[in-house]
């Protein structure tokens, strides 16, 4: 099976690594943060990192061919496991506007930091897009 490079030219060009990767009906969607176009982290709190970091990641998947009902896992990583928790409710509203209410399995993870220091977000995939549909 031969697998297909991912990289939407609305995203920030990657360097040492791929957006995303199709093989097969699957797509494996690289950690992203919440950084814009112009590799900037995105000013305010956790709220508006998500927004941004979810984004770049449905982008991703979009350009593969997907939409938000084709992930099947989702794996965030907090800097501040609390504070995203604080701002659970308006971050699954975000979520819902962004992908509707078909959840993946999902796991959120606490580490020490992420590869942009000012980063407290970062947001990784798994979406399976049918060949049938």
């Amino acid at each position: 099976m031969s697998s297909q490079i991912i990289n939407p030219p609305t995203l920030i060009k990657p360097s040492g690594f791929a957006h995303g990767v199709k093989a097969g009906e699957l797509v494996y969607l690289g950690g992203q943060t919440a950084m814009d176009l112009n590799g900037n982290i995105v000013p305010g709190g956790i709220v508006e990192q998500f927004v941004q970091a979810f984004s770049n990641v449905l982008t991703t998947l979009e350009a593969a061919g997907g939409k938000p009902s084709d992930l099947v896992d989702v794996t965030i990583y907090l800097t501040d496991v609390e504070t995203y928790q604080q701002h659970g409710r308006e971050i699954g509203r975000l979520w819902r506007e962004l992908a509707g209410t078909e959840y993946p399995a999902m796991a959120g993870i606490g580490v020490t930091r992420l590869w942009q220091p000012e980063a407290l977000i970062e947001i990784q995939g798994v979406a399976y897009i049918s060949e049938q549909e």
